[in-house]
Formats: C-alpha cells, structure tokens, sequence
C-alpha cells in the first residue's frame, strides 16, 4: 500500500542463511582476520581505559573526603584522632591505587596517564596536607612514591589464582607518580592551606597564618622560578596560587595592625569578608 516500505527480493530468505551463504562466498581473507585482531586489541585498551577513569574517579573521592577531614584538626579537642583517621582513609586511597598499579601492569602508564592523572593529584594534595600538618614541611615526590610500592603479599587477588600464574606476576610492583602531577597536588594544596590558615585564626590560633605565609612564599617562589618553561597546567595554576597567597599575606597584615582591636572569635568573620572582596575584585567566582 500507499506509504509502506518496499519489500525486498531478498527478504524471503532467513537473514542467517543470507549470512551463511555470504561467508561461503567471500571466506574470511587474511587483511579481515589482520583488522579483527586490532579490533579486538582496542577494545581491550578502551576497556582497561574505562575502568582507570572509574578508579581515578573513586581516588579523587576518598581523597576529598580525607581533605574534608583534615580541616576539623583545627578544632577538634584530640587532634591525634583526626590524624590516624585520616591515615585509615589514606590506606584506603592507597588500595585504590594499588589496583591502578594492577591494571597497568605490563602497560605504558603514559599511554593512560590522562585517565589516572585526576586521581593522583588529588591524592598528592591530600598527602602533602596531612604532611604538612605534621611536620609544617612540604612532602617531596620521592616519599610519596615510597608509599605507592607494593608486594606480592599486598594482593588480596592472589589467593585465588593458581601457583603458576603466581610465579608469572612480579613480585614487587609500584605506580610512580609523575613531577607534573606532583606539581599540580601541590598547587592544590595552597588553597587548603589558605583555607587552614582562615579556620585557625578563628580558634584563635595567631601564630599558624605567619607559618602559613612563609611557607606558601616559599612555594610561590618555586613556581615562579619554573616560570613559562614548565606545562601549561602548571603555569594556569600559578594565578590560583597567588591568590592564596595574598589572601593569607592579607589575614598575617590585619592581624599585626589591627589583631588587638577586633575580638578573636570576630576574626575569622572578618577575614573570610575580605577574602570574598578579593574574589569579588579579581572577578572571581
């Protein structure tokens, strides 16, 4: 009828036997055989690709969290408990990481570094940030790739694997985070700081903004030495860090004028009024 699809000749026939009576014709040539195994070489990359976004993902979110947790130190009655909660949720992150390390074993990491950068730097900012906590000194990359080193002993996958495929993995394996991504956490870590340094003065904590400005000088003063020759995601964040540092420069300067006149549980109000006219300024968000 009027409107319907035409019915073609060869629509009588089962679509299978079509498909039989095709292969018969045309047998798979040696250029069809070549491009199924590159189709199936890529699938299996896209998919391992997948499943580091999925594991970047789930670094970045447990190290927020630790982040979040981090901030109560300031205020919290029993600081201590804060810093080995903290550790626990690290370890956790760590996990996490070590089954990145699993996944790239045999691989070249650089060919998925863009899946599973996001998730190091976040876990460098968390690190450095209970760090510096600590020791009120910035973590090198070289401590923190001492924690990213595992043992065959660390793989709970292994107890169900036979002992052949056990002796064919490596005993020791590691994931290595790059300077890049060392970088980036750390430029990160500046805005925790300035956030730290806003939370402590008001608990009345006087002394850690001028710890803080010193120490996020010192930080400045390396990112401008690396200046315009470095990546362009590092030099993008150099604005974000000076920001930090001016607002906590700022906090350090009305705190020496002005700390005697204005009541200590008014300074936190007080700063976080001016931080949000800096922002406002600069045409922040």
């Amino acid at each position: 009828g009027s409107g319907g699809f035409r019915k073609r000749k060869h629509d009588n026939f089962p679509h299978g036997q079509r498909r039989e009576e095709k292969e018969n014709i045309n047998p798979p040539s040696a250029m069809m055989t070549c491009f199924k195994s590159f189709q199936l070489e890529l699938d299996t990359r896209h998919d391992k690709y997948e499943r580091l976004v999925k594991l970047s993902r789930d670094i970045t979110i447990e190290s927020k969290r630790t982040i979040f947790l981090l901030h109560r130190f300031t205020s919290a009655p029993n600081g201590e408990e804060i810093l080995s909660e903290s550790e626990v949720k690290l370890d956790a992150v760590r996990r996490k990481i070590k089954q990145v390390a699993q996944e790239l074993i045999g691989e070249d990491m650089y060919q998925f570094h863009r899946a599973i950068s996001p998730g190091l730097q976040e876990y460098v900012e968390a690190v450095s940030f209970q760090y510096f906590i600590k020791t009120r000194s910035l973590i090198s990359v070289e401590e923190i790739n001492k924690q990213l080193i595992f043992t065959a002993e660390d793989r709970e996958e292994t107890t169900n694997m036979t002992s052949n495929s056990h002796d064919q993995q490596p005993q020791t394996w590691s994931l290595k985070v790059t300077p890049v991504d060392y970088l980036l956490g750390v430029a990160d870590l500046t805005g925790e700081l300035m956030r730290l340094c806003i939370s402590s003065v008001g608990n009345g904590d006087i002394d850690t903004p001028f710890e803080l400005s010193q120490f996020l000088r010192q930080i400045y003063d390396g990112f401008t030495f690396i200046g315009n020759t470095g990546p362009y995601e590092v030099s993008k964040k150099l604005y974000t860090l000076k920001q930090s540092l001016a607002k906590v420069e700022n906090a350090c300067y009305t705190l020496k004028v002005r700390g005697s006149e204005i009541p200590k549980h008014m300074l936190a109000d007080v700063f976080s009024t001016k931080t949000e006219l800096i922002d406002q300024e600069e045409g922040l968000p």
